[in-house]
């Protein structure tokens, strides 16, 4: 299992307020079971509510699973694989203040890689290992130059 990550919620310290799409940051951003959630805003004027499905499609912000606001630099752990599902209440989910997290099982093994047939397969580089794969590439590409 890799280390958890934090997400910046909408992508940076402070994107918990309306118009952010909130949709479109999540499925830029790979969650695994471990990493946790950053939420900052104004805790004067937004929250952050987890809540069921049927809540998140209609912005009901009663009866929520968990209110996690503290200080408005909040953090969630996702403990397991599955949907989770916030928004902010008071009004403001239907400003657009509203996210669904899928979550992945890190802990499971991924699929065997096929091997690479270009540079561009190389584009998903870990911190670990990346500088070996841009040194097997280069080298896959120098040497088709060459011959």
């Amino acid at each position: 299992m890799g280390r958890a990550e934090i997400h910046y919620v909408g992508g940076g310290k402070y994107n918990w307020t309306p118009n952010v799409n909130f949709s479109e940051w999540s499925t830029h951003e790979h969650f695994d079971v471990g990493d946790w959630l950053y939420f900052g805003f104004d805790k004067n004027m937004y929250n952050v509510l987890e809540v069921n499905k049927t809540s998140y499609e209609n912005c009901i912000e009663t009866d929520f699973i968990n209110n996690i606001t503290r200080g408005g630099r909040d953090v969630f752990q996702l403990t397991e694989p599955r949907l989770y599902y916030f928004l902010s209440g008071r009004g403001f989910c239907w400003q657009g203040m509203k996210v669904a997290i899928q979550v992945v099982n890190a802990s499971q093994p991924s699929p065997s890689p096929l091997p690479q047939k270009s540079a561009a397969s190389a584009s998903g580089l870990g911190f670990t290992n990346g500088r070996i794969r841009v040194l097997l590439v280069s080298a896959l590409v120098l040497s088709f130059f060459i011959h």
